[in-house]
């Protein structure tokens, strides 16, 4: 593993090989690397000979070099690495944009790992040489121009299943707290205030405020998704009536859960929780909500106007809410120079996007993310990859064969000694300018080829919506 950042090449250590001298990991291989890029060489465009930093790496009959993946944004590859590093060769660039990437990976990754703090626009895509596919690490790919990538043939992936146990415990943890008033009580009493004496009955009513019971009360779920069905049924276990609206689900599955289905956007309940991924009609609080009542949002921050909700809590229109996502993140909206419109808003309680996180969840995520990729270096994109949110650019027409004349092109990454290609006859269509498609060939066989061409004429729709955690 190798630290890739700007015009230094930092030498890096293999995960869980501290004892090892730094250098670049390809599987269980370690090679020198210079420390720095001389700077006559940068000087005079050359790049760097790879002798030093990439060998080649025996992989099948003959050498030929692993496959480049980088983690744009991130500087720790212990998960990722066990799952990759006989496949390809891991490098860590620690960037917030692509000008800080090292001119390496600009030219050679072939897939890339990606959190939330780097944004990759058409721009930032076009400066990679040889990428053909992205993994989101999480399920939001606001900060990727999927598009763009689709018609420079770069696949875009996510991880839309990891923390689902854990954002619907967050659901319930923050709706407990409203219904209950848990968190201003256990704030009132680290203060100092005591509740004794012949006052106690009225000092804890009027501490208590607002409190309700759960039973018989009606919640509703906007969005019923993976996140929301396991809202679902949490909520009806604490005696909740359970009713959802999504308009993009078929009739039937609100039997199946035993809850009730609305086909409205009209917010009558007294709870309402949010869990949908923004592709229903937003701002959502420009709908008229009943009076008193409560709202959770832990799916994204803009489907909340935050000016609407601070002036509903102020009025006593809402009578308490939880957030743990922002219309802008992140910033904390009680304090500092980007603090929200919910600064002075009372009977509120905010969270820092956390929702999807447990020890458990966070090496689920990374692990689901890298074994996407993997899926990638040795199979077929897109029919190997469980994820890819672009998958339309990716389907070619025949003259024969195939569901409507279609069928998936082919786009190689990198062929390996242990993993067989999918069977079946290849298809006709060319990968890229001037590259015949590959013949049925062994997995030993090393395979490169361009990106794939996209589609002539608009893309097709996109899959089936599913809502995603945040």
């Amino acid at each position: 593993m190798a630290h890739y950042r700007g015009p230094r090449l930092i030498a890096g250590r293999e995960a869980g090989c501290m004892d090892k001298p730094p250098g670049l990991v390809g599987g269980d291989r370690q090679f020198p690397v210079p420390q720095t890029v001389p700077a006559a060489m940068l000087a005079s465009n050359k790049r760097p000979r790879l002798d030093n930093i990439r060998p080649p790496i025996p992989n099948g009959p003959g050498m030929h070099a692993r496959p480049l993946v980088a983690l744009l944004d991130g500087r720790d590859c212990a998960i990722e690495m066990p799952i990759l590093k006989d496949v390809a060769t891991v490098a860590f660039c620690d960037a917030q944009s692509t000008s800080e990437i090292h001119e390496k990976v600009l030219n050679e990754a072939v897939g890339a790992l990606m959190w939330h703090t780097i944004t990759l626009t058409k721009e930032d895509l076009e400066k990679f040489k040889a990428l053909k596919v992205i993994v989101r690490i999480g399920s939001g790919i606001d900060n990727v121009d999927v598009k763009a990538a689709g018609e420079l043939g770069i696949a875009v992936c996510n991880v839309p299943g990891y923390g689902v146990e854990e954002v619907a415990d967050t659901t319930m943890c923050l709706i407990l707290n409203l219904y209950r008033r848990t968190y201003w009580l256990a704030n009132m009493v680290r203060e100092g205030k005591k509740f004794t004496g012949p006052e106690q009955v009225w000092e804890v009513r009027e501490a208590a405020q607002g409190c309700a019971r759960i039973r018989d009360d009606t919640l509703g779920i906007v969005g019923l998704g993976r996140i929301g069905s396991a809202v679902a049924l949490r909520a009806k276990a604490f005696g909740f009536n359970v009713t959802f609206y999504d308009p993009y689900l078929s009739d039937g599955i609100e039997k199946s859960l035993g809850i009730t289905r609305v086909y409205t956007l009209q917010h009558n309940n007294p709870l309402i929780t949010l869990h949908h991924n923004g592709e229903f009609p937003r701002p959502l609080l420009n709908t008229p909500m009943r009076p008193g009542a409560f709202l959770v949002n832990t799916a994204r921050g803009a489907l909340v106007d935050e000016n609407a909700l601070s002036s509903a809590l102020k009025e006593g229109r809402i009578r308490a809410a939880a957030l743990d996502v922002h219309e802008n993140e992140p910033y904390n909206p009680f304090q500092g120079e980007r603090a929200g419109p919910l600064k002075d808003a009372p009977n509120l309680i905010c969270t820092p996007h956390a929702a999807y996180y447990s020890d458990a969840s966070s090496n689920e995520l990374r692990e689901m993310a890298a074994s996407e990729i993997r899926r990638a270096i040795i199979g077929r994109i897109p029919d190997a990859l469980r994820n890819c949110v672009n998958k339309e650019y990716f389907m070619g027409n025949y003259s024969e064969g195939g569901v409507n004349g279609t069928a998936p092109y082919y786009v190689p990454v990198h062929s390996t000694t242990h993993d067989s290609l999918p069977s079946g006859p290849p298809p006709t269509s060319h990968v890229g300018p001037g590259i015949p498609p590959p013949p049925h060939m062994p997995p030993s066989v090393p395979v490169s080829g361009g990106r794939a061409s996209p589609p002539t004429g608009p893309p097709g729709p996109p899959g089936p919506r599913e809502s995603t955690s945040p």
